[in-house]
Parts: C-alpha cells; structure tokens; sequence
C-alpha cells in the first residue's frame, strides 16, 4: 500500500497509509475478517471458551478482547412489537430479577430489563411505540405496567400458568379429602393365617433344590438295580456320598442344618417362643430377659432365632392408597394418557361426590382452554363458587381479580410459549459466563447472538 508523508511541519500527523475497503481500518492492528471472526467467537462463547477455540483456530487473543468487542456491538435496531411477550428470569436467584421481552410472532428477545417491577417495564412501553397484545403471566406488577403505560393494549394471561395455577387448587382440594383415599383394609382369609410357631419351615434355595434332584436320582437308579459303586462310577461321585443319599427316606434329610446343632439359646427357646407367640417381637427385650435367665450369648444368637421362627405379613396383598400428588395428577391429566390401572383406581376415587365434581370442573376447564371458548369463563366461575371446594372457590375467585387477561387467555391464540423458551436460553448464556459477567454484557449476548 502507499504511503504518504505531510510536507506540513504544524501538522501532529507525519504520515497517511491507503487503507483497503472491507480489509483494513486506521489504527486497528486486526483485518475486518478477522474482527468479525472474533466477534462471532464470544458471542457464542463469551471470554475464556471463546479463548480456547480461538487459540485453537490458530489466534492468540485474551478474554478481555473478546468481552471488548461484544460490548462494542451496537444495539439491534428497534423495531414495531405487534404482540409482545413478557416474563421475568434471575440475574442472582432470590436476589435480583430481571424482565425479558419477546416479540412472540418471530420469536427474538426485544430488550432485557433490570428488575422485575412495574416501574421498568411501565417505562420501556412509555418510550417504545405500544404493542397491540401484551402476553405476560399473571403477576400482578406486569399488569401494573401495562394498565399505566398501554392500556389500549390487550393483556393475556398464559394458559399454562392458568393450568398450573388449576393444578395447585386440585391439590389442595384433594389434600383436604385425603381420608377419601384410604380403602378399607381386606380381611385376612383362613387360609392364609401365619403358620404356627412350632412349625418347621420347608427348606428353600439353590442347595435345597440340588439335594432334591440328587436324591430322587440315586433313587430311581436304585430302583432300576443298579448297585451303590456302580452309581457311583456312573455319577462320578464318592460311595459314601451315594450311600448317605440312598439311606435318606426323604431329601430334606440331606440338607445341611436339617439336623440342628446345640445352641446356647436351646435352653431358653421355649421362653422366646412363648414371647413370640404373646407379640412381643423385640429382639433387645428378648435378648435381655433370656440374659437375665442365664444366657451368655449374643443379640445376634436371639435375632436370629426370632427371624427363623416369626413369619412376616404378606404386604404384597395389601394396596397402597395413591399419594395426594397421584391422585392430582390423574385428574388433571388427559384420560387418555392415563394407564388401565390409573383409570381404574381414579374410578374408585371419584366415587366420593367432592373429588368427583373437582374432576368434572377440571375437565370442563380444560375443553375451555384447549378449544379457546374463553366466553364460558364467566359460567364456569359460578359453579366453582357454587361448589364450595378448598382450593377451588380460591382460584375462581382468584380469575374474577384479573378477568378480562384471563378471558383473553383463554379467547386469543397468544401465549407466553416464545417467552419462556427465551428464558431458558437466558439461562443457559447467564451459567455459560459463570456468573462473573455484568448485565450490560449479559443483554449485549442476549440479544446479538443468533
């Protein structure tokens, strides 16, 4: 490139270097390509990850360069909001919030705000052209804001924290009726009465069930005439071993401890039984009145022998009433996703008439809200006051302070859908600057990267 010399001696400038369009910029030590490179590279990554893959591209630069560039980037140019989207997300959860606004036809993030009271947001609309449809959650300052700053505007309250809001009067109604679920218990049938305590258990596991083959096949051989060595060769076992099974009438005379062996306990066993079979199932208090009777053994001696001899209840037999999160969740969840047994246990429940016309409002709520007759609303007021359910009557009367946002809701298609995945992508930028960058940078990243 040329260079040119000032023949002015008063001139603070000697010399002008010819600068390429689209390649070169005075005093700047980096091509525009290269610039766009890096630029590109934090607003993915921001400074130290965007650091790392640029070293690996083959550029040395630092953290602070990058973060140099993203808050040089000017702003998105401002455009006209149609229907606008509104929620609030944390900058330091249970410290500080901040208030995302979303344009919810195309589904870009319009401005970030600091806090996330009325005073922000009633300031942004006073200054910005006023959308046409304000979509928000039904928090009270939002509605503020908008009542004060737009109130041509139509408000929408989102169907989902209508439902979610639903959900919670449902499980406070069912926690007031958790007596409902309890079933009564079934009677033990004669025949499944615990076996007596004198009883011998019948020998189980995989030693039991090898004595039982090995027994019935020397005695067939045996049967058949052949001789105790000749079993033996064919087997390949030893003949003492044959012998001992062919003088066994029955196998569990095979089994190793069919035969007990003296036991400090055996002396005090008709004590413990006897203990047993009045209820006291205390190992401890066994243990120490068998002590006290001259026992010099151990607890675990005393356990043992009471896990031998006291048969468990059956627990398998008996049905768990479904929690008040269960029940909750099959009433406000679509029948059809609903398994046969959920079905079937809802059924029984519903039975009982509160439960039962919780349910019929819920279902009535929810064809409201999936077929938008926001017009029905009103209606469906009355008969949940009608009812006088806990929970319910609340969240009725909870609708009729912020009607006309829930009718709209429940009427438009507008919903805070874009606005709460914008807050998840918030997010997801916020952790990947671990919490060490300032909001200014936070917003710059927010609202250029793709």
């Amino acid at each position: 490139m040329r260079r040119f010399i000032c023949a002015n001696t008063a001139c603070a400038v000697r010399t002008f270097v010819e600068q390429v369009n689209g390649l070169t910029r005075r005093r700047v030590r980096s091509t525009d390509g290269l610039l766009r490179m890096l630029t590109a590279i934090a607003l993915a990554l921001a400074g130290r990850a965007g650091t790392r893959l640029a070293a690996v591209l083959g550029v040395l630069t630092s953290p602070s360069s990058l973060l140099r560039l993203v808050r040089a980037l000017p702003d998105p140019p401002q455009r006209l909001v149609a229907v606008l989207g509104v929620d609030d997300f944390a900058i330091k959860r249970g410290h500080h919030y901040g208030t995302v606004l979303i344009d919810c036809e195309t589904g870009q993030v319009i401005d970030l705000l600091v806090g996330r009271d009325a005073a922000p947001l009633a300031s942004w609309l006073a200054a910005h052209p006023t959308p046409q449809v304000i979509c928000r959650d039904r928090a009270s300052a939002y509605a503020e804001a908008a009542r004060t700053s737009a109130p041509d505007a139509v408000q929408v309250a989102d169907r989902f924290h209508l439902w979610a809001n639903l959900a919670t009067a449902v499980e406070r109604c069912v926690a007031r009726h958790k007596a409902c679920l309890h079933e009564p218990a079934a009677n033990t049938p004669a025949e499944q009465q615990p076996p007596s305590l004198t009883e011998t258990p019948e020998p189980s596991g995989a030693m039991a069930q090898r004595r039982r083959e090995h027994h019935k096949l020397v005695h067939d051989l045996i049967a058949q005439g052949a001789g105790l060595r000749q079993i033996a060769r064919h087997l390949g076992w030893g003949r003492h071993t044959v012998q001992r099974y062919a003088r066994a009438t029955t196998w569990q005379e095979m089994v190793v401890g069919q035969k007990p062996r003296p036991s400090r306990l055996d002396p005090f066993k008709p004590h413990v039984l006897r203990r047993i079979s009045e209820g006291c199932l205390n190992a401890i208090t066994l243990h120490r009145e068998v002590t006290a009777q001259g026992f010099t053994g151990s607890y675990g001696i005393v356990r043992a022998f009471m896990e031998q001899h006291h048969t468990t209840p059956d627990l398998t037999s008996v049905t768990k009433p479904p929690s008040v999160r269960q029940v909750t969740g099959w009433i406000c969840r679509h029948p059809d996703n609903l398994t046969s047994r959920d079905t079937g246990q809802l059924r029984a429940i519903l039975d009982r008439p509160e439960l039962a016309t919780s349910a019929e409002l819920v279902r009535s709520f929810a064809a409201m809200l999936t077929g938008l007759h926001g017009d029905r609303l009103n209606d469906w007021i009355t008969a949940a006051r009608q009812t006088g359910l806990p929970g319910m009557t609340g969240f009725a009367t909870g609708l009729t302070s912020d009607l006309a946002a829930d009718t709209a809701g429940l009427t438009l298609p507008h919903s805070s859908g874009p606005v709460e995945g914008n807050v998840n992508r918030i997010k997801m930028i916020k952790r990947q600057m671990y919490g060490r960058a300032g909001f200014d940078l936070l917003r710059k990243r927010v609202l250029l990267a793709a």
